[in-house]
C-alpha cells in the first residue's frame, strides 16, 4: 500500500502564511492600542486645561463679572489651557459664558505641531486607513452667593458686624453679653437674642445645620459654651492654623431676631466667609472649646467673654452642596464645578 507523505517544505510554507496573517493582525491591535493611549492621554490634558480654565473664569466673574478675564476671550484660559498640555499646543475651541445665569463652558482641544486644530494624528492607525481624531474636553461651572446650605458650624452673626469689617481687620466678635462688641451696638441690626448667644440650630447629630435664606430664619441654640458635638471641626481648625493653612469658613448672617431663648429665629440674609485664627467658646483654656485666645491682648476673650477671634473676608470658596443665587455684594461666593 502506498503512504501519502507531506514533504516538510509544504509545511513550512503553510505555517509561514498563518504566521505572517497573525503578526499583521497583531500589530494592528498593537498600534491601535498604542493610538488609543495616545487619545486617553491627550483627553485628559484636554480635561484639566478646560477645568483650569472655567473654575479661573468663574472666580474671576464672582469677584467683578467687568473683569476682562471674564469674557469669552479671556486671555488667560488659553494660556491656563495650554500650561495643563504636555507639549503646550491646546486651544480653547470656544467658551460660553452667561452673566445672567452665572456659569460658564470652556472646550478645549487638542492641537499638534503643524495640524489641524483639534485634531491628534493617529500614526498606525492611518496605516491602517483610519483618519486622524479630533479630541475635545468641556468643563461647566457656576458661580453665586450661597443661599441654602449646611453650615459647618452653627454660629451666626448680625450684618452691622459684617458691613463694618470688610477690610479684613482683626477683631474679637463676642457672641455673649449684651453689647459686646463696640463696634456694632445694639439695634435692630445687632441685637443679641434674649438667653441666646449666637449658636443657630444643629441637625440631627452633625455640628452644622441647614440654613436657607428663602426662610430668612435659623432657629437658636440655648447655652452659654460651644456645641459639644463640634469638638472634631474645632481640633481640625486648631491643626489647620498650627500648620500655617488658612481656615475659612461660610456662616450665616442675621439682621433681626425675633423671640426669646431656644425659641427666637435669626432673620437671615446671607452667608460671609471668615478667616479664623482663634476661639473661645468656654471658661477654660484648652481645645476643643478654647484655642489661640491669647495671642493678641486687645482681641483676648476673657471672664464670661465667648467669641471668635479673627476677620472678615472677601472670599470666593470652592466649597460645593450650596443652593447658589446671585452675588451679594457683602456676602461671600461660590464656584462650583457641574460637568
Amino acid at each position: 500500500m502506498r503512504r501519502l507523505k507531506v514533504t516538510s517544505s509544504g509545511e513550512r510554507g503553510a505555517i509561514a502564511v498563518i504566521v505572517a496573517f497573525l503578526m499583521v493582525v497583531m500589530l494592528g491591535f498593537a498600534a491601535l492600542a498604542i493610538d488609543v493611549a495616545k487619545l486617553y492621554a491627550e483627553r485628559s490634558q484636554l480635561q484639566n486645561g478646560s477645568d483650569a480654565a472655567a473654575l479661573m473664569m468663574a472666580q474671576k466673574c464672582a469677584k467683578n463679572d467687568t473683569d476682562t478675564e471674564c469674557s469669552a476671550t479671556s486671555p488667560l484660559a488659553a494660556d491656563l489651557v495650554n500650561k495643563n498640555a504636555i507639549d503646550g499646543l491646546s486651544n480653547v475651541k470656544s467658551i460660553a459664558l452667561d452673566k445672567t445665569n452665572r456659569t460658564v463652558t470652556v472646550t478645549a482641544g487638542a492641537k499638534e505641531a503643524g495640524g489641524a486644530p483639534n485634531q491628534v494624528s493617529l500614526f498606525f492607525a492611518n496605516v491602517l486607513g483610519i483618519p486622524n481624531a479630533e479630541v475635545n474636553a468641556s468643563s461647566s461651572v457656576r458661580w453665586g452667593s450661597p443661599v441654602e446650605g449646611t453650615i459647618v458650624f452653627p454660629l451666626a452673626f448680625s450684618i452691622c458686624q459684617v458691613s463694618g469689617m470688610v477690610d479684613g481687620a482683626a477683631q474679637l466678635l463676642q457672641n455673649h453679653s449684651a453689647d459686646a462688641n463696640a463696634d456694632c451696638p445694639l439695634g435692630p441690626a445687632g441685637k443679641t437674642v434674649p438667653g441666646g448667644f449666637g449658636w443657630t440650630s444643629q441637625n440631627t447629630g452633625q455640628c452644622g445645620g441647614l440654613v436657607n435664606l428663602a426662610i430668612n430664619q435659623s432657629g437658636s441654640a440655648t447655652g452659654n459654651d460651644g456645641p459639644s458635638n463640634c469638638d472634631g471641626i474645632l481640633n481640625g481648625w486648631a491643626s489647620e492654623i498650627a500648620a500655617g493653612r488658612p481656615v475659612i469658613v461660610l456662616l450665616p448672617v442675621y439682621d433681626d431676631v425675633t423671640g426669646t431663648g431656644s425659641g427666637a429665629s435669626y432673620h437671615l440674609n446671607s452667608f460671609a466667609a471668615f478667616s479664623v485664627k482663634g476661639w473661645a467658646f468656654s471658661g477654660s483654656d484648652k481645645l476643643p472649646l478654647v484655642y489661640n485666645n491669647s495671642s493678641t491682648a486687645s482681641l483676648k476673650c476673657q471672664g464670661n467673654c465667648r467669641g471668635i477671634i479673627g476677620s472678615f473676608v472677601k472670599y470666593v470658596s470652592l466649597a460645593d452642596g450650596y443652593k447658589l443665587g446671585p452675588v451679594s455684594p457683602d456676602g461671600a461666593t461660590v464656584v462650583e464645578l457641574t460637568s
